[in-house]
């Protein structure tokens, strides 16, 4: 489903965050990427996703190298893909409901469709009763639940989550697993990118030093 091939990324100023990384993800994996600060792990989600393009190497996706797609064809590849950021990317002059609703008005689904929609993936995030609640007014827990409502509401077949409970106390940190663990359990592929080696156990782990991947 996913597949990296000898994959380096270097930036501007030559960092390489990534060097010569290769492996493969398979429909209805759940796979944690670990690694320290740096170690490379928000860069392969960016790959991934085609946030980011390559210097070398060959990102696939269904057979389909996303590093070499023109700009059009971008938007296209990633309604594959529910994406949860570190920092939420949250719009705060828009209630939850709305910041919901934001990925299904692009995709051109509104009215009774959205609305049902909207509503079973708050439901399933436990937000439902906060619908008309602005973001600000969220704990840290409910916006991160907020932006998982968000990534799952377009029904996605890829989850991609850049440390999503790195900011979160134990309890809630537990909260957020169990709802990725129930997503792969009904058969979505979820890769989560942690620092936290605990939550690791009920998933394969592709661990990153400094860009380059261990064995």
């Amino acid at each position: 489903m996913i597949k990296f091939d000898a994959v380096t990324k270097r930036y501007p100023g030559g960092h390489e965050a990534l060097r010569s990384v290769s492996f493969e993800i398979d429909k209805g994996e759940m796979v944690f990427v670990t690694g320290h600060s740096g170690a490379g792990k928000s860069t392969l989600l960016k790959l991934a996703a085609a946030i980011e393009r390559p210097t070398s190497g060959t990102v696939l996706l269904n057979g389909q190298n996303i590093g070499k797609l023109r700009r059009s064809g971008i938007p296209y590849v990633r309604r594959n893909f529910g994406l949860i950021f570190q920092d939420h990317k949250l719009l705060y002059d828009r209630n939850t409901f709305d910041n919901v609703a934001l990925p299904l008005a692009i995709a051109g689904i509104s009215g009774r469709e959205a609305g049902k929609r909207v509503r079973a993936a708050l439901d399933k995030v436990g937000l439902l009763p906060r619908e008309k609640s602005m973001p600000i007014a969220l704990s840290g827990g409910e916006q991160q639940r907020l932006a998982i409502a968000r990534a799952i509401v377009s029904r996605p077949a890829i989850l991609l989550a850049d440390e999503p409970t790195g900011n979160l106390d134990a309890n809630y940190a537990r909260d957020i697993m169990e709802l990725f663990r129930s997503f792969n359990e009904v058969g979505v592929t979820v890769v989560i990118a942690t620092h936290d080696a605990g939550s690791t156990a009920s998933g394969r782990v592709i661990h990153l030093d400094q860009g380059v991947l261990e064995p």
